[in-house]
């Protein structure tokens, strides 16, 4: 009975480390794959200074369809995923590919491309003084890429509810919620998201109420009816390219640009947790805004991951 006992133990602990995610997976197969998707990452911002947002919006793209398996990346012509309505705007994939194509000349098959965007998500929030945080590795890649999987994506005109059980329906809480959102605190968004919030809003047309009438005017002028929907305009006002909780202050003074984050003012529970970061306690007491972010990339980044044998180790992210 003790030998019985004994081997379900050690496959027990065998299939942790070979079939579950863990910080430093690749530390004895390719020990520079961290250091290779950070350098890779500095080098593009250095010339581009969209890429942190960018790279953290195709992380959680990445994530909340199929989920983080990389067959965002995928080419699959029409029908691929990263034609889906739901992934608009989405870019950074030549960063993605330019990161594989290095790590492939040093360690090759071995670095999922599932990976590698997880890790240029977390070394994109730290170059625009985020928190940094180690990021779990041994993601397998998908290979299955259609768009339709991507009609469930959480989007930027739902209500508070349905956002709520999104989240809840990836295992993501409330607080998750809040402060993921909150990584709207860097980059821009097309007008093209902003016109029905301006200039139809449902119910009753017109503007949505719970803009501030100063700030209507800003928004208006940025996004000006019949205008170009493909101009541009940051999402955190006054501090649209520095990681920080300005964007919460934002959205309890009205002053939220997607109606995706004002509508976290418009639920008690949601309400609760943006005013519990400006307590005047909130210092001294519980975990930051910061830790709560990097706390919630964590948890994003393990949502239905494939481990072990699932899925394969692409060469190139973009094929299957």
């Amino acid at each position: 009975m003790a030998l019985i006992f004994f081997i379900l133990i050690l496959s027990h602990l065998v299939g942790v480390s070979h079939g579950q995610l863990k910080v430093g997976f690749y530390g004895k197969t390719c020990p520079e794959a961290e250091n290779i998707v950070s350098t890779v990452v500095r080098q593009v911002a250095a010339s581009s200074q969209k890429v942190a947002p960018v790279l953290l919006r195709l992380h959680f793209h990445d994530c909340f369809v199929q989920g983080c398996d990389g067959s965002i990346l995928l080419e699959n012509g029409e029908i691929g995923e990263r034609h889906a309505f739901g992934h608009q705007g989405v870019q950074g994939f030549e960063v993605i590919e330019r990161a594989k194509e290095e790590i492939e000349k040093v360690c090759p098959g071995i670095v999922s491309c599932a990976d590698i965007v997880a890790l240029a998500a977390r070394d994109a929030v730290v170059l625009a003084n985020g928190p940094s945080y180690e990021v779990e590795t041994g993601r397998r890649d998908g290979v299955i890429s259609n768009l339709t999987l991507a009609d469930n994506m959480p989007d930027v005109s739902e209500s508070i509810q349905i956002l709520k059980a999104k989240f809840s329906q990836k295992g993501l809480s409330e607080k998750d919620l809040v402060v993921l959102s909150a990584a709207h605190t860097i980059g821009t968004t097309a007008c093209f998201f902003m016109t029905q919030r301006l200039y139809n809003f449902v119910p009753g047309g017109g503007s949505d109420p719970s803009i501030d009438p100063s700030f209507l005017p800003e928004l208006m002028g940025a996004c000006p009816r019949n205008g170009d929907v493909n101009a541009r305009l940051p999402m955190d006002r006054g501090s649209g390219e520095e990681f920080d909780n300005n964007i919460l202050q934002n959205i309890r003074s009205g002053f939220a640009v997607l109606r995706s984050d004002a509508s976290l003012y418009e639920d008690v529970d949601t309400r609760n947790i943006v005013d519990s970061y400006f307590g005047i306690f909130s210092p001294f007491f519980g975990t930051s805004f910061e830790d709560d972010f990097a706390n919630a990339m964590v948890k994003m980044g393990r949502i239905d991951v494939l481990t072990g044998k699932q899925g394969k180790i692409r060469s190139v992210c973009s094929t299957f």
